[in-house]
């Protein structure tokens, strides 16, 4: 379980969590039944993040994206896979510009 800390323009503090540790939350809601509030006042954690956490874990566990950091290794590497075929399909139109460039170059 890894927490960070990262400050804002106005300097306060803004807690980072890990992937697992906020499926470590998800799953303590879902596999015991525990209420949402009990779970952030345990924790010390934000409702609007618990929930939001569990709404990424539904919609990653339906197979969509969800929004916001991926929770699962699986959709982590789905979006860095994303991430690099739109930089290959740039690279390729950055090659077929190039190609037709220098096709009329040699003309």
């Amino acid at each position: 379980m890894e927490i960070t800390w990262e400050f804002n323009v106005t300097n306060t503090k803004r807690r980072i969590f890990d992937a697992s540790f906020k499926l470590q939350i998800v799953q303590m809601i879902r596999t015991h039944g525990l209420s949402v509030v009990e779970v952030c006042h345990d924790m010390k954690l934000g409702e609007t993040e618990v929930r939001r956490w569990l709404a990424q874990a539904d919609a990653e566990q339906l197979g969509q994206p969800g929004i916001g950091k991926p929770l699962t290794g699986e959709q982590q590497r789905i979006r860095q896979l994303e991430a690099e075929n739109r930089q290959l399909r740039g690279d390729v139109e950055t090659l077929k510009k190039a190609s037709a460039y220098f096709a009329r170059e040699l003309r």
